[in-house]
């Protein structure tokens, strides 16, 4: 019985980590018409940037850094290479470029810090258990849970209730109202844009701490996230959490019994889920209604 809530509680972890990622890739997806293979690498970019800084920041400084390095860098790329291809209909051309655009970061990677996996120093108070019976339940589990559930309710507050995410709820819908109604639709897509990477860059932080720093971390990490995506219903930032949740609660108990399937288990939740509900559990229009 540990053992299954040993399993279970480390893929609900993994499964936090999808949800992020999930997360903003929907709203990249969802404003900008962007499949953003590159997203698993501005995870990286969040872990490598926030490693380089803890020395300096200190490790709560680092949480705060990487992830808002990842947005200045997002802000770049979508400014220079994504944001000449948007006048392009066909999502072909933005997938080919993030997908090179992967690529070329996870070489960088590779480049700058090495191909050796680096650890992420996290405070020790952290990795102490907060109980005897259930000894993987660390201070820093916790502290990844919560602060993903911190996450999804700012990120769900500021799309209720501040301009700016009126106006990207707006956009999801009819983007050229938006623009006649004089909202920089450039300005707009380039924020929600950051805001994707940035969430990614938070990710990459967060999953540093407990997996270490690999330049192939986010190769990983993005096609469930794709899953989790699909699974929870495109267009739906609720259902990318419950997807990503899902999926990796449902890895984590099928390690317990046939660890060969751990990621099968993942493409076949998303088969059942296309074969029954091709929308998604919640891809109506979710959180954008």
């Amino acid at each position: 019985m540990q053992l299954l809530l040993f399993n279970a509680f480390n893929g609900l972890i993994q499964g936090v980590f999808y949800a992020l990622m999930a997360l903003g890739l929907a709203l990249i997806l969802s404003l900008n018409s962007v499949i953003n293979m590159a997203h698993g690498g501005f995870l990286v970019i969040g872990a490598y940037l926030a490693y380089t800084l803890a020395p300096y920041l200190g490790f709560w400084g680092a949480l705060v850094a990487g992830p808002l390095g990842a947005a200045v860098i997002g802000l770049i790329v979508e400014r220079f290479l994504v944001r000449p291809l948007y006048k392009r209909p066909d999502p072909l051309y933005t997938l080919l470029l993030t997908f090179g655009l992967a690529l070329i970061i996870e070489d960088m990677t590779r480049t700058i810090w090495g191909a050796q996996g680096l650890p992420f120093q996290i405070p020790d108070i952290l990795n102490s258990s907060v109980s005897s019976v259930l000894f993987f339940i660390t201070g820093y589990r916790v502290l990844v849970v919560g602060i993903t559930l911190l996450v999804v309710l700012g990120l769900w507050l500021m799309l209720r209730y501040t301009r700016l995410g009126i106006r990207i709820r707006a956009g999801t819908l009819d983007l050229e109202t938006v623009s006649s109604l004089g909202v920089n639709i450039y300005l707009l897509r380039a924020l929600n844009f950051a805001l994707g990477c940035m969430l990614a860059g938070l990710a990459g932080v967060l999953a540093a701490g407990i997996l270490g720093l690999t330049p192939p971390m986010g190769s990983s990490l993005i096609m469930p996230s794709f899953v989790a995506i699909i699974v929870g219903g495109v267009g739906s930032l609720v259902g990318a959490v419950f997807g990503g949740l899902i999926i990796g609660v449902a890895a984590g108990i099928t390690t317990t019994y046939f660890p060969a399937a751990s990621d099968a288990v993942i493409y076949l939740i998303m088969l059942v889920v296309l074969v029954l509900r091709p929308r998604g559990l919640l891809g109506q229009e979710g959180l954008f209604e």
